[in-house]
């Protein structure tokens, strides 16, 4: 149903435009996520996701994940759920933001390109088994379809998370998460979630014995 203006009281035109503005927004997200809740399609591909990666951990893998800007926050996100922990007190899991190292991260950019600041860090680090999440609201960041390539060609698992059309990283990746939006800050709250509730099966099936 969502919220409905009529539900506060407001002492101004202002308040008024601002609760609007407001409702609107939240109102919005839920609706992605209403939408992600209708695709039977999506919500299988997140657990074929979170099979790969219990299984990659059994065997001694470990996850690696890369985007920019607010996408690279979320990335960042993700791993420390994953390496320190989300509601278990257990044991932690290798997972790695590919962004953390500044120096490397600069100096490649400046050195090479910044559509090589990622896959060069996946040949570095990544090898057969391991997962690589590549997170682009677009899905048409260089640097992370680049990097995706890289994992591809190493036998590394890729997953992609992305905006409505999946981009370019649509048809490089082994698995696509799309929200269905193309609202940049909807597509990144709704990819929070789908992290959150990926990082909590992959916790559940690897410690809740």
């Amino acid at each position: 149903m969502g919220l409905k203006l009529g539900e506060f009281k407001l002492t101004s035109g202002r308040e008024l435009m601002q609760m609007e503005e407001v409702i609107s927004t939240i109102n919005s997200s839920i609706d992605v996520k209403r939408q992600i809740l209708k695709n039977k399609d999506l919500i299988i591909t997140m657990l074929k996701v979170v099979e790969e990666m219990v299984k990659a951990f059994k065997n001694d893998k470990k996850v690696l994940l890369c985007g920019n800007g607010g996408s690279a926050a979320d990335a960042q996100h993700i791993a420390a759920e994953l390496s320190g922990k989300f509601y278990f007190d257990r044991e932690p899991l290798f997972a790695e933001a590919l962004h953390v190292n500044t120096s490397y991260l600069t100096a490649v950019a400046n050195d090479y390109s910044y559509d090589e600041v990622y896959s060069r860090l996946v040949k570095a680090k990544g090898r057969k088994g391991d997962i690589l999440i590549g997170i682009s609201t677009s899905g048409n960041s260089e640097n992370v379809v680049r990097a995706i390539k890289t994992a591809n060609s190493i036998g590394m698992i890729t997953v992609g998370m992305t905006g409505r059309t999946g981009g370019k990283i649509k048809d490089v990746c082994k698995y696509l998460i799309n929200v269905p939006s193309d609202d940049t800050p909807r597509i990144q709250e709704a990819h929070i979630m789908i992290g959150h509730i990926i990082c909590e099966l992959v916790e559940k099936e690897l410690f809740n014995d």
